[in-house]
């Protein structure tokens, strides 16, 4: 009897409570998720005789209940993260490959006017990007160019330089200095390329390979 009395009066009490909270409430959008939020509860309070008929323990299932989408939630983080480091790795070996395709393009399209007017080669391409810029064409803000003596090739006849025997003050020098016009080297490519708007920077490393 004692727990019909109590039953009835938790029925009414939340009937009073649920008038009072849709007087307060101001009309709009929120009403309507309230409204459905104390119906729920309406309903639980009205159940509560089965639950209690059948031993179901409300606040023990209402726990589990949150317990469950608290771990669906990080299940779905966890697969959110796994996809955003497959997502980067991708992205990391496919800009990889990008570069590694324009630098054989460009190498390419350089050889042979390096070698035919400063029997030069290119030894290694750097590309720098605009900070946050993908890596395209578009967002490349720097190509650095290294560049060596190229090797002749088979049947190539390399021309002699002159020999001067100083037979009066012995020189400092030990190795023969290398005068490379980087300037002109750097006008070549930059024109062979079309780098209109990069900027372009050549260095030499030194001799053949």
């Amino acid at each position: 009897m004692d727990l019909l009395i109590n039953w009835v009066a938790q029925i009414i009490i939340f009937i009073l409570l649920a008038t009072i909270i849709d007087l307060l409430v101001p009309t709009g959008g929120m009403k309507k998720y309230i409204k459905f939020v104390i119906g729920l509860i309406l309903i639980l309070i009205f159940l509560q005789p089965i639950f209690y008929l059948f031993k179901v323990d409300i606040q023990q299932a209402v726990e589990r209940s949150f317990t469950s989408l608290v771990e669906d939630d990080s299940k779905s983080s966890k697969v959110e993260n796994l996809i955003e480091i497959q997502k980067s790795e991708i992205e990391s070996s496919t800009s990889a490959y990008i570069l590694e395709q324009m630098a054989v393009q460009l190498k390419d399209i350089a050889k042979a006017p390096l070698l035919d007017n400063y029997q030069a080669e290119i030894r290694h391409l750097d590309f720098k990007f605009y900070e946050g810029a993908t890596i395209t064409y578009e967002g490349l803000e720097e190509v650095i160019v290294y560049l060596g003596e190229s090797v002749a090739g088979e049947g190539a006849v390399n021309a002699v330089e002159d020999v001067v025997i100083n037979t009066g003050e012995q020189t400092d020098k030990t190795e023969e200095e290398v005068d490379v016009d980087l300037q002109g080297i750097e006008s070549m490519l930059r024109e062979t390329w079309e780098l209109t708007d990069k900027e372009l920077t050549v260095r030499w490393e030194g001799g053949a390979s």
